[in-house]
């Protein structure tokens, strides 16, 4: 178990810093296959991976926003506007979350997947809805809906924030940066509802809650060493057709997760 935590954090991080993903669309999956694979198949176990995978999103996001202040990068004033909405939207997720079976937050998992990577292999940066960040009403109804898909995954801002704001004409370095404080709002709201989460199934051993543990300090300890590696593979390379490559990567891993949740 902890080999493969050690490699499932050390490949989450590269990605996360090459292609701008972040880590959780990756963490997921993984934590399922490997506490399955360890015998903890079960009807919550979807929720231990969720929060396990949230969980070391507060560090990277953290860290991440640092970084990118340091530069100038984070639009502060959409931050600020967007956390009350996407806090609460976080919530609303764990509420939800908690409701919900194995295989019904599999097919979540999956249709949300399949959708991140359509627009990652396909979409293109030229791309607008609109030539601002929605406000108002639009706002309120967005913002609480980027907390709450992005709890039923399991990840931070990137996968969701990045594209909404890239969509609406937002610089995608600002996105990206900004991207990485929406993590920080969506994360510590969920982790702390899932530190107060009761399984009734068997759960991998030093699990807290739905938190796992020794998974979230031995995934942690790879991704920050790895994520500034493959941020600087970014800036060697072009990052294009690797997005390409993920993306037919995440739509198989997404079909899989579809026709496991239909098995079960």
């Amino acid at each position: 178990m902890a080999g493969l935590l050690l490699a499932i954090g050390a490949l989450a991080g590269v990605l996360a810093g090459l292609l701008g993903v972040g880590g959780g669309i990756v963490l997921v999956p993984a934590f399922y296959y490997v506490f399955a694979g360890l015998g903890y198949d079960g009807p919550q176990l979807m929720q231990i991976c969720l929060a396990t995978s949230l969980a070391t999103i507060i560090v990277t996001s953290l860290r991440s926003v640092h970084s990118h202040n340091k530069k100038g990068a984070v639009d502060w004033g959409i931050l600020r506007t967007w956390a009350p909405g996407i806090a609460i939207g976080a919530a609303i997720g764990v509420a939800v979350v908690a409701q919900l079976r194995t295989p019904v937050l599999q097919a979540i998992f999956g249709g949300l997947a399949i959708v991140v990577a359509l627009y990652m292999g396909l979409g293109r940066s030229d791309w607008r809805l609109a030539p601002a960040m929605p406000t108002g009403v639009r706002r309120a109804l967005y913002s609480p809906l980027v907390g709450v898909l992005s709890v039923m995954m399991g990840i931070g801002g990137g996968s969701f924030g990045v594209p909404l704001m890239a969509l609406h004409n937002v610089p995608m370095h600002r996105a990206v940066a900004t991207a990485a404080g929406f993590g920080v709002l969506i994360a510590v709201p969920s982790v702390i509802g899932f530190l107060l989460f009761d399984p009734v199934q068997a759960v991998p051993p030093l699990t807290v809650g739905a938190v796992n543990i020794p998974a979230f300090l031995l995934v942690i300890s790879m991704t920050l060493m790895t994520a500034p590696l493959g941020a600087r593979l970014a800036h060697a390379m072009d990052p294009k057709p690797l997005k390409r490559v993920f993306a037919a990567f995440l739509l198989l891993v997404a079909l899989n997760m579809l026709r496991k949740a239909l098995a079960g």
